[in-house]
């Protein structure tokens, strides 16, 4: 598939918020995909996706999962990702306890 079929793939998938298939596309190795992917999952506020996407190695997942639990408040979700050593979570953490 020529890259301008992909990318037409993935801007078409992300303009329908077709999550299933930005996730085959990003499986399938579309950088693309994976960001739209995980822009995608942070507007909807979808930690298991994003988790999930974390958990594959998405560094932008991580930082859009710390981002989102701030945004929420979410103090479980920021201890969990301090407990696993992520130093944004745990800065914004100890900024909570000042």
């Amino acid at each position: 598939m020529a890259d301008s079929d992909l990318s037409e793939l993935v801007e078409l998938a992300a303009e329908r918020g077709d999550m299933d298939e930005l996730r085959r596309l990003a499986a399938a190795g579309s950088g693309d995909a994976l960001d739209e992917l995980v822009q995608l999952a942070g507007e909807r506020g979808d930690k298991n996706e994003l988790r999930r996407l974390a958990a594959e190695g998405s560094k932008d997942a991580l930082d859009e999962l710390v981002q989102l639990a701030d945004e929420q408040g979410d103090l479980d979700e920021l201890r969990r990702l301090a407990a696993d050593g992520n130093s944004d979570a745990i800065d914004l953490l100890a900024e909570k306890d000042q």
